[in-house]
């Protein structure tokens, strides 16, 4: 069975991160590392980190993932922007480390060359290159995307391609967040749609890549490539179609991350309790 869990917010202290995600029922976590629309964040203290590790380990919530800021592109083409991204990926590895995290999620970021392998080799050269400076057992996990604008990643095939560029095959994996896949053409809300899905993630990614799920409904049309994540079940893949994933034996014990609107803490209350109820169906 998936082990759910939420993004969780880490203001104030670190350390209630496991308070807040234990009160949701959380199995799993996910947290920002640093300041998550800033380049610059404060220095991560030890002993708080050591601390969240110790707490996540005491309530049985595992395993821990980091998301990176919203600021660096992967793909950049403006140089300054490009090594600055880096930086910003190899202190999130080093924070990631620190916390006890086992991925580190990153979105592929967003072409400007008018060309996808270009675009392609820059988020390899950056992977490579932040895996050779910082050397330690966390997994980037590059994340799908909806194909909104400029961003690249949102097609199976070509998240295939970009991976076989990677130098260190063990310390990179996949998220695939299922807004997003729906956003971009995967009919996720169908049987033969998930299963066609599967197939092609299988056939140009490998399902051992898969490492997490981002598990979202989508407010989005299929195929319109906007991002708008949903409440469990209340969007466009709908009951059925979360229903099918969250007991899909191919996605059987992953863990599984949502991300949906939270204007109060009962919307994370009612979307735990709604996969719960689906999963168990």
């Amino acid at each position: 069975m998936m082990r759910f869990g939420f993004h969780i917010s880490i203001a104030g202290d670190l350390s209630k991160a496991a308070d807040r995600a234990s009160h949701l029922s959380c199995q799993t976590i996910q947290i920002f590392a640093g300041n998550p629309r800033g380049w610059k964040s404060r220095d991560l203290d030890p002993g708080k980190a050591f601390a969240l590790r110790e707490a996540l380990h005491q309530k049985g919530i595992s395993p821990l993932f980091v998301h990176m800021p919203y600021l660096p592109n992967l793909a950049a083409r403006d140089d300054a922007l490009y090594e600055k991204s880096i930086q910003v990926l190899c202190e999130m590895l080093r924070r990631s480390d620190m916390l006890g995290a086992s991925g580190l999620v990153t979105h592929p970021g967003h072409g400007g060359f008018g060309n996808e392998n270009k675009s392609d080799q820059k988020v390899s050269d950056a992977i490579n290159r932040a895996l050779g400076v910082v050397r330690n057992d966390v997994k980037i996990l590059l994340e799908n995307t909806a194909g909104q604008g400029r961003e690249i990643g949102s097609r199976f095939d070509r998240i295939g391609t970009l991976l076989e560029k990677v130098n260190d095959q063990g310390r990179v994996g996949i998220c695939l967040d299922t807004a997003h896949a729906f956003a971009a053409g995967y009919d996720l809300s169908t049987r033969k749609g998930l299963d066609l899905a599967l197939r092609e993630f299988g056939r140009t990614i490998g399902r051992d890549r898969l490492c997490l799920l981002h598990l979202n409904d989508s407010k989005a049309p299929l195929g319109s490539k906007v991002d708008r994540h949903w409440h469990i079940g209340e969007g466009l893949i709908g009951t059925d179609g979360i229903q099918r994933i969250v007991n899909h034996p191919l996605l059987k014990g992953l863990p599984a991350i949502m991300e949906t609107p939270k204007k109060s803490e009962d919307d994370d209350i009612r979307n735990m309790q709604t996969v719960c109820r689906l999963a168990a169906g």
